[in-house]
């Protein structure tokens, strides 16, 4: 009688552990490139530049072709990101202050900018957290360093940040790195270790790589790699193939490690850009840019509102929810995240928090054709990015894209752009005297979002100079070195 007993115990704890397991909800690891191009991906169209890992995590889940940031460059992008809202709302829209650039030289005065996050703006992280994930963070914040504004007081059990150098790089708060050591291989090893710490219970690890932001650097055996290979095009920097392979080895070890810990079926993985790659500068005249990549068949690059700047390479994987090898030519943005994993984790919205995205899980559990039923998606950018002297790879502007349709509008001249992207991906007709009535339609919708989220718009220059004022200090880079 005592054996049966056993045995029946047994059988209930097994079916117990089992449901438990089964019940478990799901984890979420956010792998984030910075300044990865379009077409610096394998499964994007590239053929210099080597991705198997990439590659695969694209082959067993969803790619989307028409993933964008919400900003062209690093900071915005991130603070969208976090936020889940559009630039307007969170006063984040560039790098750094205004100074950075010499705007004194042109017809308008940007918007004075908001370097770091505001502390009324709940985090994702801190969304998660609140419903019982926990959270880690290992790579390039971008968003404040002080003590309030660090991620480890916006939702973050753990962080670590580093960004600025790929070796002999320092971190916040302070670890002894051995000498020689490789962030994205350093920063890798931090995620491992805390995916291993919390595989028995949700979590939340966001993997911001400061690859393969400048400056260039990469591991000597991988640029030897490369130096053996033919370019092609724009794709034939063997330092900046380099850095993208060390990105891709670090998606591979935390596959494999999801793996190993038997958590795989259960963990949703994404992997994205924060903007456009740095490239494309010359085929837009800007003779002093350096580019180091190209995101052709895009326009443009990094800073730009052309796709160059804005589409990214998006991909999800999570076995059995995600079919696999399947694509989407649905447009989604990075604002999307903080929905769509609210949604798949069964989380709450922060209670009268605004958000300006929409969950793409409708998306990523059909066969790549679901819609999403969204009208537009906005951009706005309302200051200056140079590219050398007199050099500008934006004024300020602002961008729209609805449908196939998207319009560019740019504030010193009120000129307008637009394109069809299905019949012209490159962006090289410009349809707006064509298509008056279409014109309209993007522009009244492009002014009637910036009402409706108290964007800022630039003001007159009153006192334009001929030359740059002198910078007090010499030149300054930001936290990043995003220049």
């Amino acid at each position: 009688m005592a054996r049966f007993s056993f045995a029946i115990a047994l059988s209930l704890m097994l079916a117990l552990g089992a449901f438990a397991q089964e019940k478990k909800r799901p984890n979420i690891v956010y792998i984030l490139a910075d300044d990865l191009g379009w077409t610096d991906v394998a499964c994007n169209g590239g053929t210099y530049y080597e991705t198997p890992n990439i590659d695969k995590l694209a082959s067993e889940g969803m790619r989307f072709t028409s993933g964008y940031a919400a900003a062209p460059n690093c900071q915005p992008s991130r603070a969208a990101l976090m936020s889940g809202e559009y630039e307007p709302r969170t006063g984040v829209y560039t790098v750094g202050n205004i100074n950075r650039f010499a705007w004194q030289t042109r017809p308008l005065r940007p918007v004075d900018n908001v370097t770091q996050l505001p502390l009324d703006k709940i985090t994702l992280a801190q969304a998660l957290k609140d419903n019982g994930y926990a959270t880690g963070m290992f790579g390039k914040w971008h968003l404040g360093m002080d003590d309030a504004h660090f991620p480890s007081k916006r939702g973050f059990d753990e962080a670590i940040e580093s960004s600025g150098r790929h070796f002999d790089f320092e971190t916040h708060p302070h670890v002894d790195v051995p000498k020689g050591t490789y962030l994205a291989d350093w920063l890798t090893d931090r995620s491992v270790e805390f995916i291993k710490k919390h595989k028995d219970e949700p979590f939340f690890m966001y993997l911001p790589h400061f690859g393969v932001h400048a400056p260039h650097q990469a591991k000597q055996e991988y640029i030897e790699k490369f130096r053996k290979k033919q370019g092609v095009g724009g794709h034939n920097n063997p330092i900046y193939a380099a850095m993208i392979y060390s990105v891709d080895e670090s998606v591979g070890r935390i596959m494999k490690t999801l793996d190993e810990l038997g958590l795989a079926d259960n963990t949703l993985v994404v992997f994205t850009s924060d903007n456009g790659g740095v490239g494309g500068y010359i085929r837009e005249g800007l003779h002093r840019a350096n580019d180091v990549t190209d995101n052709a068949p895009l326009r443009g690059g990094k800073g730009m509102l052309y796709e160059g700047g804005v589409r990214e390479p998006f991909v999800f994987r999570f076995p059995g929810k995600i079919p696999a090898g399947t694509v989407s030519d649905e447009p989604i943005i990075n604002l999307d995240m903080y929905p769509t994993f609210l949604e798949l984790t069964g989380s709450k919205k922060p209670e009268g928090y605004l958000l300006d995205g929409v969950s793409i899980m409708s998306v990523l559990t059909s066969k790549g054709d679901a819609k999403l039923g969204r009208d537009a998606l906005y951009w706005h950018f309302p200051g200056y990015l140079g590219a050398g002297p007199n050099e500008w790879r934006t004024t300020p502007a602002g961008s729209i894209r609805s449908g196939d349709w998207k319009l560019i509008e740019f504030f010193e001249t009120g000129k307008l752009e637009l394109y069809n992207l299905k019949d012209d991906l490159s962006e090289t007709k410009d349809l707006s005297k064509e298509k008056p009535e279409i014109t309209k339609e993007l522009h009244d919708k492009l002014v009637a979002w910036r009402k409706d989220t108290g964007a800022k718009m630039p003001t007159k220059n009153e006192n334009i100079l001929k030359e740059a004022p002198p910078k007090k200090g010499g030149k300054k880079k930001s936290a990043s070195g995003d220049e």
